[in-house]
This record gives C-alpha cells, structure tokens and sequence, in this order.
C-alpha cells in the first residue's frame, strides 16, 4: 500500500472514526465504525456484514465500476457462494483475492484496521444502524467543507506571501528591531542549524529560550509563541539558508547574511498592510476552527 497517508478523525456521537488519505482518495475505518456495534471485537460484525449475498455484489459492483484490475472471475465465485452457511469473508481475504482498491487494510498496534472508500463505509454503516449512518456522514461532510476552507485560506495566503516576497526586495529600509548579533554570537559554533536560525532572528538559541521562560517551554518553543510576521521571516530565511549550504557558505558568514536578512525584511514588512491579511486570515481559521470541536 503507498506509505503517502494523511490522518484524520471525525467523531460521529462520542464515537471517534479515522479517516486515511491516500493520494487524494479518502478511505473511512470500518473498524472504528465497527466499534459502534462491538467495541470489544470490532473485526466480527465487519466479517458478518461481507457474508452477505448483497453486499459482495455491491463491493464487486463498486469494484467494476472504479477498478480495471479487479478480478471478476474471483469475484463470481465469491457471489455464488455468498450467503451460504459455509461462507466466510475477511477485508483481508477480499484484497487478496480480488486485487480491491475500495476497502485496504493497514497493519499497526495503535493506527492499523481496516478502511474503505466512503461508498463502501457509508453501506456498513447503514447495516451497522440507518441512523448511525446519517450521523457519519454529517460529520465527514463538516470535515470535508473545513478541507476545503483551509484549502482557500491557504490559497489567499500564498498569495499574500507572494506580495510580501515582492515588498522585501522593493520598499526602503526604515529602521532596525532584530537583534544585532554580538561578536560572542558570530564565533560560536552551533550543532544545530535550526539554532543559526534562531540567533539570526531571535538573537538566542532553542536553549537559551527554554532556560528564561521555563513555564512556556513546558507547552511549547519559542516558535510557537512568536508572531506570524517572524513566522513569515523564519520561512524566507530557512529557503535562503539552505542556499547557502548549497553555495558551500561557511555558518559563521551565513549567520551574519541571515540576521541582516531578517532585520531587513522586518523594517520592510512590520506594518505592510499584507501581513495584517495574513493575520486576519489566521483568526478567521482559528475561529472556524473552534465551531467544529
């Protein structure tokens, strides 16, 4: 299965379900699911439901419909069979045997079970309880809409970005905020290059951060607590630094190209009307956001 995943969750009436996404395509737990009805032993009432005549015709319906390497031979044996007594059926099995791509199985102690395209997981969960399944797709629908309003924001946001980039390199320098590096912190030499960053623009290290506020370091870093303006700094000079690397620039010339980087681009974008956007942009997702929990 393609390791390019991203995670998920959605909670349908105190029940949390995952959701996986693999290149692009969502893929719903029919485990978790499954716990609605036997959270002790989530894999039964999935095999109970795959002993159903109707159901393998619908996977294999599903299958026909959006796969071009299916086995329908395999398929066929399946369905006459279906039903019977002697009929068993697992996810697994089902993979196996029929080259599926509508239901996978992940392997894992804490993140692994048994997912399916929302097609097929929506049929589960209306077996599993009609009302259930309304509650399940409510929730994947609020998810959905928030992917796509981040999706927007992100969008509006590149742009800005792109405004800003521009505005570095064409307003006038009006005054100085960055610390100026000390000779002391120009010599020193730093084990981590995420800490040349730092001093250039905070003027100390992750360390030196964490021993003057004790009590914030316990949630957090010092860059989790700045604001978006060195955030949009810190991102130009992590592009800009690994140029340098690039250009064989030794770290004590690039920590001093840096902190004079990041003092320029402070004068130039601390009251660019750009950056206010940006932080509009911020309160409205983190608003939005709240509503959903």
């Amino acid at each position: 299965m393609n390791t390019n995943l991203l995670k998920a969750e959605i909670n349908v009436n105190g029940h949390k379900v995952g959701i996986m996404k693999v290149n692009d395509i969502d893929y719903i737990s029919l485990t978790d699911l499954a716990r609605y009805a036997d959270s002790d032993e989530p894999r039964l009432p999935v095999r109970d439901w795959m002993r159903n005549k109707e159901v393998i015709s619908y996977l294999g319906l599903w299958e026909i419909i959006h796969n071009v390497n299916f086995k329908r031979g395999e398929f066929d044996s399946f369905k006459n069979d279906a039903g019977s007594n002697k009929f068993k059926m697992s996810p697994q099995k089902w993979i196996r045997e029929t080259n599926s791509i509508g239901i996978i199985s992940k392997s894992g102690r804490y993140d692994g079970g048994t997912f399916a395209h929302p097609d097929i997981a929506f049929e589960f969960a209306s077996w599993l309880s009609p009302e259930f399944k309304l509650y399940v797709i409510q929730e994947f629908q609020r998810l959905k809409k928030n992917e796509k309003y981040q999706e927007n924001m992100e969008w509006h946001a590149n742009r800005l970005l792109s405004k800003l980039n521009y505005v570095i390199h064409t307003d006038a320098v009006k005054s100085i905020i960055i610390p100026t590096l000390t000779e002391k912190q120009k010599k020193f030499v730093y084990a981590d290059e995420a800490d040349v960053l730092n001093v250039a623009l905070f003027g100390m290290t992750a360390k030196e951060w964490r021993d003057n506020n004790p009590e914030l370091a316990k949630n957090g870093n010092m860059r989790d607590y700045t604001d978006l303006l060195h955030l949009i700094i810190l991102n130009n000079l992590e592009n800009t630094n690994a140029e340098f690397i690039r250009l064989g620039i030794n770290q004590r010339e690039r920590l001093i190209k840096l902190n004079e980087s990041a003092r320029n681009q402070f004068k130039v974008l601390r009251n660019n009307k750009s950056v206010k956007k940006l932080e509009t942009l911020q309160q409205k997702v983190d608003e939005y956001n709240k509503y959903l929990i």
